[in-house]
């Protein structure tokens, strides 16, 4: 059944698990003292949003964790990305801590561990509470050191059951789509704003590093990037040219700082914008990696667009590509050319696929099933791709499929389920998928080889 899936050549230690985020799961967005969020803002703005969708209930993970845990173990995975929702804890984004927030993760923490499944815990998954963005968000350098704040108090709260940690999910979402196109929280088209955010990001990630390892002892420290392979349009120097800058802006611009090569030359002219730097913030920015995670859905046809908006470079659809319900193109040989990329160009230690997924309309049957035969190929070619890599030597640790659940999926509101769980959102009833089961059966698999060899 597995035939396509080089299961020997993953490590027998290999984390199998699912991810989801706080925002689109949770639900209970004004309970035991959580604040707004900028997403509660872009939300319940009208239009903002497909359907005028919103998350203030979403999958009631925050009540049904338990349930959700126990579907973990169903699926016999071992390990589980999740993040913590900064509104919940300091719910005015620096000073007071609000003890019930930090509860809710104490309990989840603790139940995940009785279950057998590893914590891995993503602290900013894009839900800025909405009092720092009052006060001038990720553009301003202050919003970086309360992050680090912030990441101190749940790294001492959890850091005794946590080892595994990441400081930012996808940053060019928060920076790019949510400050230069306005696509996402906080929704702004202000090109120099989206260039300060991007640095203060990536100075966040580096504060917030240190401040998780001043707190906890044995801290596994990573940064979760979505990278895309790209490709030009064409052989003309025109739009070479445009898939180098368009590489700039979506890979090399988010890992080249983080490597110690500071951000790159090339982008920093095509943006013209001065970036707010100051003496060290290179070195902090460049805080020793334990790990790096690699979120995958799509790779990038461009062309040259010189009057388009940077990286002045355009999308340019295939044809005869097989698509998502996203409207995505299906190429599973990205995802090993970037693990491999990693590995090569800047010399990740150890890798996850931290995302990787894909969104298809979901019928449920008559007996209450949900096949899924497109996620479930999706799910073993990008799997296959995966043991490729690590057979030719990325140090490949990991894989976290998107997502657990069906979940609010941002500006696409419900319509878009990506989950291996069905979720039925009028009764919030859960069902494991022909994808779900799936997964599971390879998990199973790649356990009973490791306990074969032994």
């Amino acid at each position: 059944m597995f035939d396509a899936i080089d299961l020997a050549a993953l490590p027998h230690d290999f984390r199998w698990g699912t991810a989801t985020s706080a925002y689109q799961i949770e639900g209970a967005v004004a309970e035991d003292g959580r604040s707004p969020s900028i997403w509660d803002t872009f939300s319940h703005t009208p239009g903002k949003i497909d359907n005028d969708d919103h998350g203030d209930i979403a999958c009631d993970h925050y009540h049904r964790w338990r349930e959700d845990v126990a579907l973990m173990s169903r699926l016999g995975l071992n390990a589980y990305r999740l993040s913590i929702a900064w509104p919940r804890v300091m719910p005015e984004g620096d000073g007071l801590v609000n003890p019930k927030g930090l509860d809710f993760y104490d309990e989840l923490i603790d139940g995940l561990l009785q279950a057998g499944i590893t914590p891995s815990v993503t602290l900013y998954h894009w839900d800025l509470p909405q009092a720092l963005q009052d006060r001038g968000g990720w553009p301003e350098r202050e919003t970086a050191e309360h992050f680090a704040a912030y990441a101190s108090v749940v790294a001492e709260r959890l850091g005794d059951r946590v080892s595994h940690w990441t400081t930012l999910n996808e940053p060019l979402c928060s920076a790019w789509i949510g400050h230069l196109e306005g696509k996402m929280a906080p929704g702004l088209t202000d090109p120099t704003a989206a260039v300060r955010a991007s640095y203060h990001l990536l100075l966040g990630h580096g504060l917030a590093a240190q401040a998780i390892r001043a707190a906890t002892s044995g801290a596994e420290v990573g940064i979760v990037n979505n990278l895309s392979t790209v490709f030009p349009a064409s052989d003309s120097p025109e739009d070479q040219a445009a898939a180098r800058r368009h590489d700039g802006h979506v890979n090399r611009w988010w890992l080249d700082p983080v490597h110690g090569r500071g951000f790159p030359a090339d982008m920093r002219e095509v943006y013209g914008v001065d970036l707010p730097e100051r003496p060290g913030d290179l070195d902090i920015i460049a805080a020793p990696l334990d790990w790096l995670g690699l979120n995958y859905y799509f790779p990038a046809t461009v062309a040259d667009d010189p009057d388009g908006p940077v990286p002045h470079a355009r999308s340019v659809r295939r044809p005869d590509v097989p698509r998502t319900g996203m409207d995505w193109e299906i190429d599973a040989s990205g995802i090993e050319t970037l693990l491999l990329r990693l590995t090569h160009e800047y010399g990740a230690r150890k890798l996850y696929v931290t995302e990787n997924g894909s969104a298809f309309p979901d019928t449920v049957g008559p007996d209450g099933t949900v096949d899924d035969p497109e996620r479930r190929d999706y799910l073993v070619g990008h799997l296959a791709a995966c043991a490729s890599a690590a057979r030719k030597g990325a140090p490949l640790a990991g894989y976290f499929a998107w997502s657990l659940l069906d979940n609010f999926e941002w500006a696409y509101g419900y319509a878009k389920r990506f989950g291996l769980v069905h979720v039925d959102y009028a009764t919030q009833a859960r069902t494991i998928k022909g994808s779900g089961h799936r997964y599971a059966d390879i998990v199973r698999a790649h356990g009973e080889l490791g306990r074969g060899a032994a």
